[in-house]
């Protein structure tokens, strides 16, 4: 069948049947996995089926990484019962500190063309290697992982292609703010966000993690970019070659909306409390005080990520009566950036460095105080999601949150640290 999108092409070949927009299907799974926030429930969900196995030990993945290490006595029952389930069932399971779980399943699980369900609403973040990736609640999950199957309805599609040369200091963080700016928290609802365009083309796996990542703050069930040979060069440093397939939609496929945006005209955004479609440029808020700065998290905790952060904090010192928090996505991250001397030029600066999880994100193990202001590469800026609801929380890139830290400002990284 031609005419299809990205993802009509990946439901159609897992069903052996060419499937159509708006259809309900019973899809294969290829990796279903859940973390220490979701997959208790999800083991009470196989009770009531009254299944004790999982379907396929090597196809479901349990991960401490919400709370971690843990901050509490039952979040360390949590957790006792994620290892007991795993040990059981012969699961994968990551512990505290090996990282956030969208990030393993990147390192690890995801390729091109699978069908990976998560426990999670950021799960859509590995239809940056060609993979149909979605989050579902517990119970859903729960079925996953007793049988090994799942329904969905399938989404009808919108084409965001993104031309033409960023500018100097602008990434793919501000470019997917700018999208969900445009088109609104609710602007894809239950749609594939299929990125496409020159620009996403030239952009690295990590850039298209974080444009896939945000997804769903759009509404996405999906987000997904072509996989190409930057993809098969991706899955080769990772030891999994032999899982590339080459993905991208056909010629003529139909797609429900479509925008076109042009790089140049983007410059470093910021998504102002308590919406992520409240976009505006930096300059907008420039000045603006801020009490602590995060970097990290499953959208900008990557090696691409601090790599930008170091190069701009090396050598300054975070300002005074400011807080730098540094979450790197992984453990393997965190000793990458350890060989490159980024660990100690973050600590020279000031920045105090958590074990690689989700840490500062949900404020589990990182919290603000009342009234206090927090600029953060995250993906939320919704009220109370860094444990405080009386506090504001700002989104923007690893550069732009470089560069206020230095200042205790919200700063332009242009005009303060050329490159």
């Amino acid at each position: 069948m031609s005419n299809q999108t990205m993802a009509e092409k990946i439901l159609s070949a897992k069903t052996n049947t060419d499937i159509v927009a708006g259809e309900i299907i019973v899809t294969p799974v290829d990796l279903v996995f859940a973390h220490d926030g979701t997959m208790p429930l999800a083991i009470q969900q196989m009770e009531i089926l009254e299944k004790r196995d999982v379907f396929d030990p090597n196809k479901v993945m349990g991960i401490c990484d919400h709370a971690s290490p843990s901050p509490s006595e039952k979040i360390s029952n949590v957790h006792a019962l994620m290892r007991e389930f795993a040990k059981k069932n012969k699961i994968h399971f990551f512990e505290n500190g090996d990282g956030i779980c969208h990030q393993i399943v990147v390192e690890k699980f995801a390729a091109p063309w699978k069908i990976i369900i998560g426990g999670d609403s950021h799960t859509c973040t590995h239809g940056a290697l060609g993979a149909f990736s979605t989050g579902m609640g517990s119970t859903d999950v729960g079925a996953i992982m007793a049988y090994g199957k799942t329904w969905l309805k399938v989404p009808e599609s919108f084409k965001i292609k993104v031309v033409g040369e960023l500018k100097e200091r602008v990434y793919s963080k501000d470019v997917i703010l700018h999208i969900i700016g445009e088109i609104t928290a609710e602007g894809a609802t239950y749609m594939s966000m299929e990125f496409l365009g020159d620009t996403v083309d030239r952009m690295s796996i990590e850039s298209r993690m974080t444009m896939c990542n945000m997804a769903i703050e759009a509404g996405g069930k999906t987000g997904l970019c072509i996989a190409d040979e930057k993809v098969k060069s991706f899955l080769e440093s990772h030891g999994r070659g032999s899982e590339y397939r080459a993905l991208s939609p056909d010629r003529d496929a139909t797609y429900k909306e479509e925008i076109t945006i042009e790089a140049s005209c983007l410059e470093p955004m910021i998504a102002h409390s308590h919406r992520v479609d409240k976009v505006a440029s930096v300059a907008e808020f420039e000045g603006m005080e801020i009490d602590q700065v995060c970097i990290g998290s499953c959208t900008n905790g990557r090696m691409e990520d601090l790599r930008i952060a170091a190069e701009i904090l090396k050598g300054k010192e975070v300002a005074k009566d400011t807080r730098l928090v540094i979450y790197p996505a992984s453990r393997s991250i965190l000793i990458q950036a350890i060989r490159e001397g980024i660990i100690e030029t973050f600590l020279r600066s000031g920045a105090a460095i958590g074990a690689p999880g989700c840490g500062f994100c949900i404020g589990r193990t990182v919290a603000l105080g009342d009234g206090e202001v927090a600029l953060s590469t995250q993906n939320r800026n919704f009220k109370g999601r860094m444990g405080n609801d009386k506090s504001e929380i700002y989104l923007c890139s690893p550069a732009t949150a470089a560069a206020s830290a230095i200042t205790g400002k919200i700063t332009d990284p242009r005009r303060a640290y050329k490159g």
